[in-house]
């Protein structure tokens, strides 16, 4: 089988590396989302500024009159332009030419461009080769023609070029700062309490026994916290677990090896019990069968007590049992009957039958009956009233059985684990299995065994229902 312990992540895989990996791409494409309407609208600007240059250029060579043609194309190369012409009405005039009329590329109209068109355009110059060729169209502010700049887009690609590059720059800049920021905040906040806890974890799944392997909580108030406290509790509570298991394997091996000598010695105490048999005394008569029993008994847990520990008990072997005379078996087994100092009463009616496995509820009743007993005796009051009793009605189907006592009751501190092994022993000394014991031999028997709520004392409640009867065997048998 494959050793799957748990190990720590590498640091290249951790939360931290993918968490400052993560922030530099959300910061860039936050660029990028900046960047598309940026660089459009650096494109409206140049080429505003552009025609705006070079409408001032032509106003001049419109107000003065023979302008020499030296002078118009220095104008036309200072406003980067290789034409100026402006339509008054119907009447179209050119103002000044660089070269020769060429093929137009592309046509702008300043201010009627939408978000959208002026976004593709820009992109399309971006793409575009050297040497394309624009006509701007725009109205200038204070004029009334319309005036067209025809001029070579390679020096405005070139400074959206220039433009592009100097925003990229500057947000790997700003995407490295701020991932940085960020990455330190998340990690204080986020990632290194995290980290805590899987490590917490690794270590505690190592040697859960280990106390001092618990993850101590901090004094945050967040979800971090909150997974802090939950995983202390988490872990204590698994410990407990853990030590509980570990007294259980303890105990079925104390078991085991004490089982064998125990048998012996029972089988031995069944010889001398045959040969008191043999003794005509009344009184030995008498006794003899009931300490027969009760060997009896003893030798069948020793022999279901290994069974008990791998799968819990038996099935019940459910037979119609005089409630009444088995309250008195176990009354005279301990002594109750004759008890100096304990009353012990039986308040069972004699025509009251229960179904049930005789053997398993001997045993419940034994167990509640012997611990309202030490309950009793352990008080040192002789003036206190020791009373013990044993009450059972039937209501149609249901048998209810109450075990009650006029002892100091159970305390509030072990009501919550009564029925739980090894945490529901009121008396010094105690293990607490006796109660867990019941409550799972109760419950075999489809019924249940709880703590009632007295004024004084206590009385415990067993509600045993009859078996439910097949109709399709009792037809089967009829028929």
């Amino acid at each position: 089988m494959v050793d799957e312990q748990p190990r720590r992540l590498l640091p290249r895989t951790g939360l931290g590396t993918k968490l400052l990996v993560l922030t530099v791409l959300f910061v860039m494409l936050s660029e990028v989302l900046i960047f598309v309407p940026s660089i459009a609208n650096h494109r409206q600007t140049w080429l505003a500024d552009a025609h705006r240059n070079a409408s001032v250029a032509a106003a001049i060579i419109a107000e003065t009159k023979n302008v020499p043609e030296q002078l118009k194309l220095r104008l036309l190369d200072a406003t980067d332009t290789l034409a100026i012409s402006h339509r008054d009405g119907e009447r179209r005039r050119l103002i000044a030419m660089a070269a020769p009329p060429t093929m137009v590329d592309r046509h702008v109209e300043l201010g009627n461009e939408t978000i959208a068109q002026s976004i593709l355009a820009a992109f399309d110059t971006l793409f575009a080769p050297n040497g394309r060729i624009l006509r701007v169209t725009a109205m200038p502010e204070g004029r009334a023609e319309e005036v067209d700049v025809i001029l070579d887009e390679t020096a405005l690609r070139a400074d959206m070029l220039a433009y592009s590059a100097n925003i990229l720059a500057l947000s790997l800049v700003i995407s490295v700062v701020t991932a940085l920021l960020v990455f330190m905040a998340l990690r204080w906040l986020f990632v290194r309490p995290v980290k805590r806890l899987a490590d917490a974890m690794i270590d505690f799944a190592n040697d859960p026994e280990d106390a001092t392997r618990t993850v101590a909580p901090s004094r945050r108030s967040d979800e971090i916290g909150d997974a802090e406290r939950c995983l202390a509790v988490m872990q204590r509570q698994l410990a407990d677990t853990m030590t509980e298991r570990r007294r259980l394997a303890e105990l079925g091996l104390a078991v085991s090896k004490i089982n064998h000598d125990l048998r012996n010695l029972l089988a031995s105490a069944q010889l001398f019990s045959d040969r008191l048999a043999a003794i005509p005394d009344p009184t030995v008569q008498r006794f003899v069968p009931k300490l027969v029993r009760a060997l009896d008994r003893a030798v069948g847990y020793t022999s279901g007590v290994l069974a008990y520990g791998r799968a819990g008990e038996a099935p019940p072997s459910r037979r119609l049992i005089d409630l009444e005379h088995l309250a008195s078996d176990v009354g005279e087994i301990l002594g109750l009957d004759m008890h100096p100092t304990i009353e012990f009463r039986i308040l069972v009616d004699d025509a009251m039958e229960i179904d049930a496995d005789p053997d398993q509820l001997y045993r419940v009743l034994m167990n509640l009956c012997r611990n309202a007993m030490d309950a009793l005796e352990a008080d040192p009051h002789d003036a206190v009233v020791r009373r013990l009793a044993v009450a059972a009605e039937r209501a149609g189907s249901l048998v209810r059985i109450v075990v009650s006592d006029t002892g100091p009751g159970v305390p509030d501190a072990v009501r919550q684990a009564l029925f739980q092994p090894f945490k529901g022993n009121v008396r010094r000394g105690g293990t607490g299995l006796g109660l867990a014991i019941a409550a799972e031999l109760v419950r075999a028997h489809g019924g249940e065994l709880t703590l009632l709520d007295t004024p004084t004392g206590a009385a415990f409640e067993i509600t045993i229902p009859d078996r439910p009867v097949d109709l399709s065997v009792r037809r089967a048998a009829i028929a």
